[in-house]
Formats: structure tokens, sequence, C-alpha cells
């Protein structure tokens, strides 16, 4: 268990963003209360080039290092502890973003994480939910950076479902640029760029009660436009007056932006994309406004890392919650057979839990098994013939919040062998993992396959299974509705794959009689 940290702390955070580089130290007094002790931000813009040719410029990366280097000095120079950085687009698509990290790290003495479009998307929920009371209905969440736009349905609780979509004002900028110099024809040009963004609408959702947007442009487009804010600074910035903006932006040139309306060189040749993008979120979803709290990422990285300083095992527990609320949607969208997902993964988790001292693995683990069970058969939506490697398909190209890039290929990985054949030497999705996430990809499946065989009607007949281990043999007991035959029938077909990862012989106890 780790140990809980008492107010007051201090935490930094540093987010990398396409665009700019940003710093907040911040000193938390309780929960969600917290001052600012020091933020700046670094206008290197990473994304030049990379959305374009895949790499970093060098002049780019060695501003990032000397920016991490400054901001090394203030993190010792306030005694700050606890720190994190996170990077985004920009770094988690160019191909040289491995040597970045290296070289922050061994100069600067940080350790940068490449963080997922939905990691993103969760950190904003957070600093979103701290600045608006988000309960009593849905929200459309649209953070917007240099390289990618996050859109996301929250609610209090947190997000239903996330997708990132590479259209961030940086990269609309070097790809559409390219084709004209003509303000009028790159509004154009750009309109029909973002047309194409959609925003999922499965019928199980009601309508949101509105948009919240983040991230340095629509700030910038809420002070140009005097929207008015509330007591806690959160501004409303209506669709007319974000239209209106969209014309006078198109008029103007580059230095004339800068000289009319006061905006920095990197935020003027940048906010009209960004504009456009917004415009198009709200009229896809029906919004007649947009709310702007005056926060992002790098206050989401602080009061995430504060909860999770000071109650440990209820932050844990509150993102296992999220992961398992987003992996659920998930398959809603791929209309999956609900009931069933819900009932193999309660029976998988139940089955690690009570064999805990066989398979010795851990929390990430147990919830990297229950996103799996959730999702395993969500390949049928694509076929029902050879579905497990679909929903291998299906999942790896998805994200759930909460989960690293590495352990979503887990769950992946572990679905794709709820049925037919182990893994093998010539299957690549299994053979890329590393050798010690293939050995907990085996022992995962297994459990999962068992529980799948539980199931294997689909009516939720089994309601509890007690499992005893006797020198080398694992026996089942079940218990449930009926003789339960079939279940009992269909752990004998699925049981291979736990019996050469355990080394024990599986074997179902004989129904009671009476």
């Amino acid at each position: 268990m780790t140990p809980e940290l008492t107010f007051p702390f201090d935490v930094a955070a540093i987010d990398t963003g396409s665009n700019a580089i940003r710093f907040l130290a911040a000193r938390f007094t309780a929960p969600g209360r917290w001052t600012e002790l020091e933020s700046q931000r670094v206008p290197v813009r990473l994304g030049h080039q990379v959305f374009l040719r895949g790499r970093m410029a060098p002049e780019a990366m060695d501003a990032a290092v000397r920016a991490f280097v400054q901001f090394r000095e203030r993190i010792d120079a306030l005694g700050i502890e606890h720190v994190r950085a996170v990077a985004t687009s920009a770094v988690r698509e160019a191909r040289n973003g491995t040597l970045l990290t290296e070289r922050i790290a061994r100069e600067a003495d940080i350790r940068l994480e490449i963080i997922t479009g939905t990691e993103e998307a969760r950190l904003v929920h957070a600093a979103v939910s701290w600045k608006i009371d988000l309960s009593g209905g849905q929200w459309i969440l649209v953070d917007l950076g240099g390289g990618s736009v996050e859109v996301s349905l929250v609610d209090d609780a947190g997000m239903l479902w996330s997708e990132s979509h590479t259209m961030g004002s940086v990269r609309l900028l070097e790809e559409v640029t390219e084709a004209t110099h003509d303000p009028g024809r790159l509004r154009i040009l750009l309109e029909e760029y973002v047309s194409v963004l959609r925003i999922p609408d499965p019928a199980q959702y009601w309508k949101p009660n509105g948009i919240i947007a983040t991230g340095g442009n629509i700030e910038a487009l809420a002070r140009l436009a005097s929207a008015p804010a509330d007591d806690a600074g959160v501004a409303a910035l209506p669709m007319e007056d974000l239209e209106s903006l969209i014309q006078l932006l198109t008029r103007l040139s580059y230095r004339e932006r800068m000289d009319r309306l006061g905006l920095r060189e990197d935020r003027a040749d940048v906010i009209l994309p960004a504009a456009l993008v917004y415009q198009r979120v709200a009229r896809v979803a029906g919004a007649d406004r947009i709310l702007v709290p005056g926060v992002g990422v790098k206050e989401g990285v602080v009061l995430d890392m504060a909860e999770h300083l000071a109650a440990p095992d209820s932050a844990e527990a509150r993102g296992a919650s999220q992961m398992v609320q987003a992996a659920t949607m998930l398959g809603r969208r791929f209309m999956f057979d609900e009931a069933h997902a819900v009932q193999v993964a309660r029976l998988s988790l139940l089955l690690f839990d009570r064999l805990e001292k066989l398979h010795g693995l851990g929390v990430r683990d147990r919830l990297i098994l229950h996103a799996a069970a959730l999702l395993h058969d969500i390949g049928n939506f694509v076929s029902v013939k050879k579905h497990h490697k679909h929903s291998l398909y299906l999942i790896s190209r998805s994200e759930l919040p909460g989960l690293t890039s590495a352990e979503n290929l887990l769950v992946a990985n572990v679905a794709r062998y709820h049925r037919k054949s182990h893994p093998q030497l010539h299957h690549d999705d299994y053979m890329q993992l590393p050798p010690a996430d293939r050995v907990r990809v085996d022992q995962l499946a297994s459990l999962l396959r068992l529980a799948d065989a539980l199931d294997r009607q689909h009516l939720q007949r089994v309601h509890d299974v007690e499992v005893t281990v006797r020198g080398l043999k694992l026996l089942l007991s079940i218990a449930g509705e009926g003789d339960l035959l079939l279940e009992r029938w269909a752990v004998g077909q699925k049981k291979g794959l736990f019996e050469d990862t355990y080394g024990l012989t599986v074997e179902v106890a004989p129904a009671e009689v009476g």
C-alpha cells in the first residue's frame, strides 16, 4: 500500500505540447485546494515539421531541452520532490521522440512521459471538473492542442468515451498553409479539412448539456470576444461571437492579428484553424455557446498528482472505475452483449482474486483482465468468424483512460486469446510484446478462457465458483442455476491454456445431487 502524504505539499507539472511547453508549480493545502507557486510558458513549437516530415526539428529539440534545464533549476530552488512531465501529439508522433526524452532525462534529470490522447483527455477532465460542476448531465469536452483535438463525452464521474483526432491547430496550419497564402482561400481549405470531424452519437446518450473547451486558443478567442465570466472565472462564448471572430480573423493578415488584436506571434497564425475546429464541434453538437474554464493539461496533472499522493488507494479505485465505465461505453459502441461481458468480467476477477497466491499478479494486471473480459467479444461487430482477432484489432486501436499504451496492447492480446489457438511464435501482435508481458498475457488469458466457458450459453447461470488447489490439480466447484452441464463441458474444452501456463490439471467438481 502506498503511504499517504499529509498536507501541505508541493508538486510541479510540465505540459510539453506541440506549440508551447508549460510549467506549473503548486502548493496543496487540502484536497482540491492549491495555490500557484510559479507558472511559465515557453514558446517552443515542437510540432513544426513533425506533422509534415515526421521528425522534430533539431533547433526545436534544443530549445525544449534548454527549457527543461530551466524548469529543473526552478524545481530545485522551490524544493519540490514530486514532478510529472507529459508530452502530447508532437513528441508522440515524432520518429525522434525517444531521442528528446533521453536528452531531457540526461541533461535535466526529468522523466518526460509520452501520453496517449485519451490520457490527455482524462487529465483535462480532472482540471475541468475541479472548475465546473459537471453533475446532473453529460458534457462534450473539447481539448485542442497544436497536434490533435481530444473530443470526449464526460460527466462528474469521468469520461464515457473519448476520441483523439489528428486535427490540431499547428498541424492544420502546417498542412494547409503550403497550399495558399490568401486568408480567404485559407479559410475555405480549413473548413473543408475540419468538415470530416464527427462526434459519435449512440442512441443511449442523452443530448449533452453543452460544450466545454480548453486550450490557449479558445481562451484567446474568449478574451477577444469579451465573453462574460462567472464567479469561478468560467467564460461563456456565444456561437455568434465566435463566428464574427472567424470572419474578422479571415480578413486580417498574420501581422495585422498581432498589431490590431495584440496576439503573440505563436498565437496569431494558429488561432484561425483553432477557431474553425471549435466552430465545427459546436455545430455538430448543436451548441449555442462554449464554456471556457481556463484550465488545461498542466492543472489536470497537478490535481491528479495531489490525489494520488494524498489518497493513493481512492485515486486508484476512481481511476479503475473510470476505465471500466469507458470500456463499457466502448463495448456499447460495438453493440456487444453487455450482460455476457459483465458476467465474464465478474467471473474472471473472482478467479483472479481466489488464485492470487498461484499467479502472484498485481492490481494493474487485475485492471487489464477486467478490461479484456468486458471487451473480449466486441469483434463480433465486424464478423462472428474470427471475432477474437477482430477484438484484438479494435481494442489495440482504441484507448482506455487510465491505461498506458503498453497496457492497452496487453488488454487487446488477452482478449484475443479468449478462444481458439494458444499464443504462437507466428502471432506478430503477441511476439512484439516484451517476454515478461507475454507471460502476463498467458496468465490472464487462461483465466479469461475459464470465465468465458462458465457463461457458455450467455445466460449468466453461474453464481459462484470455488477454487481448490490440491497438489498439481485445480478443482473448480460451480454453483448456479440448473445442472450447468454445458458450462462444465465448456471448461473442459477451454482449460488447455490454463493447464499449460500454470502446470495444473483442471477438474470440475461433480454437480451436487438433491
